[in-house]
């Protein structure tokens, strides 16, 4: 394909964690600095998430994994843990990097709509690379989650583009489905090789 023939009028949305960022990381550095096996935070961070993400307090999360864990922590152990957490989540893969700057060469816009804390949220908007993308969106911006139907009808009005022409990637196949039947053109990352092939096919990149 031609770049003339690519359809620049789509925007492609991301995911963060799993499909941007890494998946695995922030538990095991966390489990870490706590002195804890990783099986034994696993179940506390991920029950308590979805408040978080939804726009509770960092205080709020990280306190309610101390009850859990047995173990009360301070303030200053509270944004120990928050600031090694968005960290994790907040790191650009190098191929997925790779792949933003393909597409910003190539003058495509790009969004984020994520899950994410606030915490996490601040954390990206302060990165260097979050300027290659025109519109960033967090579940804890909206107060919902994908895959909520308003999450996409939320994030499409500030992502200003047609549901058509929303081409989106994320790891989770409920979230897909949700954002295909709000319109989008939305696919399950499974890696940078396949999402480049799933981009040739949707006219954005000449593969």
């Amino acid at each position: 394909m031609e770049r003339s023939q690519i359809n620049s009028s789509i925007m492609v949305v991301w995911d963060l964690g799993g499909v941007l960022a890494p998946s695995g990381r922030a538990l095991g550095a966390l489990a870490a600095a706590l002195d804890v096996p990783e099986s034994d935070l696993a179940g506390p961070y991920w029950a308590h998430r979805n408040a978080y993400d939804l726009g509770s307090s960092p205080g709020e999360y990280w306190h309610r994994i101390a009850k859990d864990l047995g173990r009360p922590l301070s303030e200053a152990w509270v944004d120990r843990l928050d600031r090694i957490d968005t960290e994790c989540w907040s790191g650009l893969g190098s191929e997925a990097a790779g792949l933003l700057a393909r597409l910003t060469n190539h003058g495509i816009p790009l969004g984020i709509l994520s899950n994410a804390p606030g915490s996490l949220a601040k954390a990206v908007r302060r990165a260097p690379w979050s300027g290659l993308f025109e519109t960033l969106v967090f579940s804890s911006d909206l107060g919902l989650m994908k895959p909520d139907p308003l999450v996409y009808r939320g994030a499409g009005e500030r992502l200003g583009r047609a549901s058509s022409d929303i081409v989106f990637f994320d790891d989770r196949l409920e979230n897909v489905e949700a954002a295909r039947a709000h319109g989008w053109r939305a696919h399950v990352w499974t890696g940078v090789e396949t999402a480049v092939a799933v981009l040739a096919q949707e006219g954005v990149l000449d593969g």
